[in-house]
């Protein structure tokens, strides 16, 4: 369905992330006030349309590692947004074709493009899950349906976290995915920061806030180490997500979203 057409449970009187974060990418499913809220963080500091691109690419670097150098054959991808270019499955599958992945995400603009997230190789599949992060039983229940919790799984959660501004229930719902999952399983993410550019960065929170989106908070790459916790950290650990394993022979610059990998031992 085209975002010129929005569908019975799309409400386009509030900005959407997943649709924002579509428009910094090149999409086109979004409207006017995603636009409109898209620009102003834009104008802002340019260089948030950087990090969204950077983003992707380390989603795409991590799926690659994780099953063509890992040996992952299952991806939980939660908060998957609208499908873009090398999507989980696509990226997974392309190193290993039996790949099995399971989409999750509460948009109901993202649940009406779902289909383009559930091609799948012939050898593999693909799910998608309409359900929210904090409801974590529920994205698990339904994930049964599609992987085998015996065998382990990889969550990937981008960009995601940051939009639970309490710890203490953040830090209860990863907790409570890698409880599910056996040893050998594993955890990827990134949240935002304000290391690179200070009260910019904070300034655009407060606009994001106060535009009617969900409400979001910046951790600390500290703070982001926590959620790795127990977890056996990959090289580089907790880093600029430019810097991890990046491609070519020199290191990007620096962009506020710090994320990493860990290996549940």
């Amino acid at each position: 369905m085209s975002a010129d057409r929005p569908g019975p449970d799309i409400d386009t009187s509030v900005p959407h992330v997943a649709r924002i974060w579509n428009y910094w990418l090149g999409g086109k499913d979004n409207y006017p006030l995603d636009r409109e809220v898209g620009d102003q963080i834009l104008g802002m500091l340019p260089d948030v349309a950087r990090l969204a691109r950077a983003s992707r690419l380390f989603l795409n670097r991590v799926v690659w590692h994780l099953a063509a150098e890992a040996g992952v054959r299952q991806f939980i991808d939660v908060g998957s947004g609208l499908p873009t270019v090398d999507n989980t499955h696509e990226v997974a599958q392309r190193a290993a074709p039996e790949s099995k992945i399971v989409y999750v995400d509460h948009d109901p603009l993202v649940l009406q493009h779902a289909r383009a997230l559930l091609a799948s190789t012939p050898e593999g599949a693909t799910a998608y899950v309409h359900a929210d992060l904090r409801d974590p039983d529920r994205i698990l229940d339904a994930a049964a349906a599609t992987l085998d919790f015996g065998r382990p799984i990889a969550f990937t959660l981008m960009g995601i976290l940051e939009f639970i501004p309490d710890d203490d229930e953040a830090f209860a719902i990863v907790r409570r995915l890698l409880g599910a999952v056996p040893p050998g399983s594993y955890f990827a993410m990134f949240d935002g920061t304000n290391v690179v550019h200070g009260e910019a960065s904070d300034r655009i929170v407060e606009v994001w806030n106060a535009s009617g989106n969900a409400p979001l908070v910046l951790r600390t790459p500290e703070q982001i180490g926590r959620f790795f916790d127990g977890l056996d950290l990959l090289e580089p650990g907790i880093v600029p997500v430019t810097h991890w394993r990046p491609e070519g022979a020199s290191e990007p610059d620096a962009v506020d979203a710090y994320g990493g990998v860990g290996r549940k031992p």
